[in-house]
């Protein structure tokens, strides 16, 4: 990102945030009508573009017949430009217009009106866009107009893309808690697509919140063109999620919008309801999904065929998530989600459901990522990557752990993130073991990255804990968490024995019975 955009973005924040700080709404209520208005921007900017592409299209036609053609060519149409991909904005939905419009207008019924415009010439966003205007006093609308009119028409094309991502990153700081609820740190999406490299097929978010998995999708194709071809990435994937909220589906959906991309995204909650008749049907998924969540209904759930390994006893829905994931791919189909650290260890039935998983050659590779990575989560959490292709690969009875807690890059005091090496540190080393095109030779680094045999995995009692196999690099300092997870292992441990145990107790006894 360039140094002007940066700079640009920081100062539409500082005016939009001063303005909130000074405003009556919630968080919630804001984040909404501002990233319209950016949306507003983008759809006006990229209309005028093609407007002038359009008449010179057309001048040059009519130069090259004479003149002659000129009174015979239809009208410009709304047609004319969604064919070149771009959005139709009719006048009065323009910045330009809005910006000029006189003192006294009420601005929060003129920005409305200037949505459902937009919607009525593009029916693709019907319903989408907001209309939630007239809840913003007008000189709030008049100096939020004026802030975003800084954006210069001239700015490069992925730029909008960049500044909407931006606010939606400040809006989930924001509201703390809540706001990873509709955003996944830029990072950690770049990192999960990097390793699933979605270079063609049928993507699906189940948990989508603002898309951002679906925009790092389509950049990653970008960045890789591949066999060397240039290609038209967004042409390469198709796009389906779900999203339990109706405001993070409009949000998703002009998030798409905005990185000129289009996809299926529908509404539902993903527990009861598979609105895409999604089993065996996708290419990769990935997701964010909601940790540890409890209340979810059983009963409606006892025959649904997402999830062929069970349904765990506890009330927890993490080994659901996981069912999904894995239920959606196709034969050779990839996952990557995050996940609660406490699946990798989870007992009872949950140790069933993943004794299967791993048993059935499905796990590929698991990371752990330190704190602070997350708006909503502070703890560290662990990424999973499923691969149904691995079992006719010489990975089938391996998988690859990788501790990433101690790779960071420290945003402020409270955040972190990873920076494009650190990603690229993480990817070559999951390329390394997947023995992929171009890739150093794997090696085993204590405290970084194992192989692990599925026998070693049975003898650790099915842990999928990636610090239970690295292990602590020599001299380096044992923090809580390492702790807490060889306090983990020797729990497992524990267990099995007692298990062991009370088995021989059973069969003494049997025994001892038939001997007397």
């Amino acid at each position: 990102m360039s140094t002007n955009i940066k700079d640009l973005e920081n100062r539409l924040w500082e005016a939009a945030d001063h303005m909130r700080a000074n405003s009556s709404l919630r968080l919630n209520e804001f984040a909404e009508p501002v990233l319209g208005l950016i949306f507003l921007k983008f759809a006006g900017v990229k209309f005028s573009k093609t407007q002038k592409e359009i008449a010179d299209e057309r001048k040059s036609k009519t130069k090259n017949h004479g003149g002659a053609s000129v009174a015979r060519e239809r009208p410009v149409s709304s047609a004319d430009y969604h064919a070149q991909g771009t959005l139709f904005v009719p006048e009065k939905a323009r910045f330009s217009y809005l910006i000029e419009l006189p003192e006294g207008t009420d601005m929060g019924k003129a920005v409305n009106d200037a949505m459902k415009e937009i919607e009525s010439e593009n029916k693709e966003l019907a319903g989408i866009l907001p209309k939630s205007f007239q809840m913003l006093e007008n000189r709030s609308i008049i100096t939020l107009l004026k802030n975003f009119n800084q954006i210069p028409d001239d700015i490069e094309g992925d730029a909008f893309g960049r500044i909407y991502e931006y606010f939606l990153g400040k809006f989930a700081i924001a509201d703390g808690s809540g706001g990873g609820e509709f955003f996944t740190p830029t990072s950690i999406v770049k990192l999960i697509v990097e390793i699933l490299e979605p270079f063609k097929g049928y993507i699906y978010d189940p948990a989508c919140g603002s898309g951002g998995m679906f925009v790092q999708s389509v950049e990653f194709i970008k960045r890789h063109f591949e066999n060397g071809k240039k290609i038209k990435a967004s042409r390469e994937v198709s796009i389906y999620g779900q999203e339990k909220t109706d405001q993070t589906v409009r949000i998703a959906k002009m998030n798409l919008a905005i990185h000129g991309l289009s996809g299926d995204i529908r509404q539902g909650n993903t527990y009861y309801e598979d609105l895409h008749r999604s089993v065996g049907k996708f290419d990769f998924a990935m997701a964010n999904p909601p940790f540890n969540v409890n209340g979810i209904d059983k009963e409606r759930i006892k025959d649904d065929p997402r999830f062929p390994y069970g349904i765990p006893r506890n009330d927890n829905g993490n080994y659901l998530w996981i069912q999904i994931f894995l239920s959606v791919l196709k034969n050779t189909g990839r996952a990557g989600f995050v996940m609660a650290n406490s699946a990798s260890d989870a007992g009872h039935s949950e140790k069933d459901i993943r004794t299967k998983i791993i048993d059935d050659g499905l796990v590929d590779v698991m990371i752990a990522v330190g704190p602070n990575m997350f708006y909503n989560v502070t703890l560290p959490v662990t990424l999973w990557f499923l691969d149904k292709g691995k079992k006719k690969t010489d990975r089938k009875d391996k998988i690859m752990f990788i501790d990433a807690r101690n790779i960071y890059h420290q945003i402020d005091r409270a955040h972190r993130d990873w920076s494009e090496e650190q990603i690229q540190q993480i990817t070559d080393i999951v390329q390394s073991y997947r023995g992929e095109k171009d890739a150093k030779k794997y090696k085993n680094v204590k405290g970084l990255c194992k192989v692990a045999t599925i026998d070693e995995i049975r003898a650790a009692g099915y842990s999928l804990n990636p610090g239970r196999y690295v292990g602590t690099a020599d001299g380096e300092f044992v923090s809580d968490t390492d702790f807490e997870t060889t306090v983990r292992g020797l729990n497992t441990d524990f267990q099995k024995l007692t298990e062991e145990a009370h088995n021989l107790e059973k069969k003494i006894a049997e025994n001892v019975k038939k001997l007397f």
